[in-house]
């Protein structure tokens, strides 16, 4: 506590140091200490700590920003987002990285871990800052890496706002675009970059990036990194490294995968966990619909229109379920669109960019935009498929319920996705109520549109062809045929078209071919004169 008093100069950190120190120095015991901040007298007795009041833990939203020293181009840039208090992994993340030590860091999503390592990057980074033009002034210092291309993109925007009216200079490299803009912006020097882990080795190979300065490392999202197979990719990105660095990762979620990786490359990091390890945030409204499988897209088109949704996320875990769905809620009238891997960068930006400006109504995507993606008041989050992976689930329905604003996630499941929702209820250690969704009736097969029952008509007059066909036996097959097909329908003699008699022609083979008439005269064997000109010793005949 006294440590962290050192850079957070709140007056209740520094009133509860004081007493930690009257206490100390008086050799007084901790429930002493702990009647002292609660301004009650020594000899008080304390109540049960199931009986204290939820007020008995200094709040949050007394510390403000100012409180951790930060400077004043950046205490103007959070001001100028409409930002006053921390949250609290910003709390306990911010005075632990300014002080240089490795963090891991895990929070519900939602709750600002992107502010919570960019600010104290962009203030230990200010003593380095230099208005120069010169690219040797402006090295790579700090490096942000994520698993997704649109992440990538949001935490370089929030990190260009915070440093706005600094000297620092900050980019964003990713896949799926022209490298040309970004090499030229990597070569005129920026001291932090945001990367995919796949294009940043594609600018380390054409020689257009140097990380040899490079002084904090950022793993955002790293157990999605390891799960998109980048595992080689960052080994080889930490090799390219100095040895002497501080590591930071930040994930709503840490498996024993990720753990394992920690070790390798931190020294002795800080773990900080604001929640339970894989908790979903707690004003999200969780909801499990039985749905059969072929009746999905139909229950969703129906969660929107009885719940008046203008503005939703729906999870597919495949690309082609992902484009099918979202073609098959615009025959029903919803305005949807799809983002996938298929898709291309400009395609799923404007699609994003379309969705959050309220054009799109309905956002189909896969686990591409799960992480990270920071959507303002999204109301409700629909998946159409279980994930594969549980963790999946905590970053899908994280993308509502943000910044303590409240939510709704829905599900629909069929039988065969019940280990997954097994799966899903052991990692958030919460028992979901199956339930039937209300008012809900599946169309029948048979009632998905005049398509069906053209097709059923057209299976009638096939019936009726081959009962002709019976009756006419002794005909051709090919004279039964055309006149079955020129008699079926209302409109037969319409259709009805003449036969040319040399199609029922019984088959004839060809004819012989004619003998030659007379043969052809050998050619002599001896070959013809040429004529050669006087001047080169000819001698025309006379």
């Amino acid at each position: 506590m006294i440590g962290v008093a050192r850079y957070v100069k709140h007056p209740l950190l520094l009133k509860a140091t004081a007493l930690l120190r009257e206490c100390v120095s008086r050799n007084l015991p901790c429930r002493t200490l702990c009647r002292l901040t609660r301004g009650l007298p020594e000899d008080t007795p304390l109540t049960m700590p199931e009986q204290l009041p939820e007020t008995a833990t200094p709040e949050t939203t007394a510390v403000r920003f100012e409180d951790f020293g930060l400077s004043p181009d950046i205490l103007k840039a959070l001001s100028a987002q409409g930002y006053t208090h921390p949250t609290p992994i910003q709390v306990q993340a911010i005075p632990v990285v300014l002080q240089g030590r490795d963090v891991m860091g895990a929070a519900q999503t939602g709750t600002g871990k992107t502010a919570g390592f960019s600010l104290p990057i962009i203030q230990l980074l200010l003593a380095h800052a230099s208005a120069s033009m010169s690219p040797a002034r402006h090295p790579v210092r700090a490096l942000i890496l994520t698993p997704t291309r649109e992440l990538a993109d949001q935490v370089a925007e929030n990190v260009k706002a915070y440093s706005r009216f600094t000297p620092l200079r900050s980019t964003v490299v990713f896949g799926g675009v022209d490298m040309a803009p970004q090499t030229a912006t990597l070569r005129a020097g920026v001291e932090i970059v945001i990367a995919t882990p796949g294009r940043l080795l594609d600018h380390v190979q054409q020689k257009t990036v140097n990380l040899s300065q490079t002084q904090i490392l950022v793993m955002d999202e790293a157990d999605r990194m390891l799960d998109m197979g980048f595992l080689p990719d960052l080994q080889r990105i930490i090799n390219l490294l100095p040895k002497q660095r501080q590591n930071l990762m930040f994930s709503a979620t840490f498996s024993p995968e990720i753990k394992k990786l920690a070790a390798s490359f931190q020294n002795n990091p800080v773990t900080i966990e604001v929640a339970r390890s894989n908790a979903t945030a707690e004003r999200v409204t969780q909801t499990i619909y039985k749905v059969n499988e072929d009746a999905k897209s139909e229950a969703v088109a129906h969660i929107i229109r009885e719940r008046q949704l203008k503005q939703v996320i729906v999870f597919s875990n495949t690309k082609i379920g992902a484009s099918k769905l979202a073609r098959q809620l615009e025959n029903d009238g919803v305005n949807a669109s799809a983002i996938h891997g298929d898709k291309s960068q400009g395609e799923r930006m404007a699609a994003l960019e379309a969705f959050k400006q309220g054009q799109i109504e309905v956002l189909v995507a896969t686990d591409v935009a799960a992480r990270g993606l920071d959507i303002t008041d999204l109301p409700c989050v629909i998946n159409v498929d279980l994930p594969y992976n549980a963790e999946d689930y905590v970053h899908r329905i994280g993308r509502t319920g943000r910044a303590g604003a409240s939510g709704d996630a829905i599900s629909l499941y069929s039988d065969k996705d019940e280990r997954l929702l097994v799966d899903i209820e052991k990692l958030i250690k919460m028992k979901f109520v199956r339930s039937e969704l209300a008012g809900f009736v599946p169309r029948q097969r048979g009632e998905r549109g005049e398509r069906v029952e053209r097709s059923s008509e057209r299976g009638e007059r096939g019936g009726e062809r081959s009962s002709r066909g019976e009756r006419d036996g002794e005909r051709s097959s090919v004279r039964r045929d055309t006149q079955s097909y020129g008699r079926t329908g209302s409109g037969a003699s319409s259709r009805k078209e003449k036969v040319d008699p040399w199609f029922l022609k019984p088959y004839e083979p060809a004819a012989a071919p004619a003998p030659l008439e007379a043969a052809v005269k050998p050619a002599s064997s001896k070959p013809p004169k040429h004529k050669v000109a006087a001047l080169l010793g000819g001698v025309p005949k006379r």
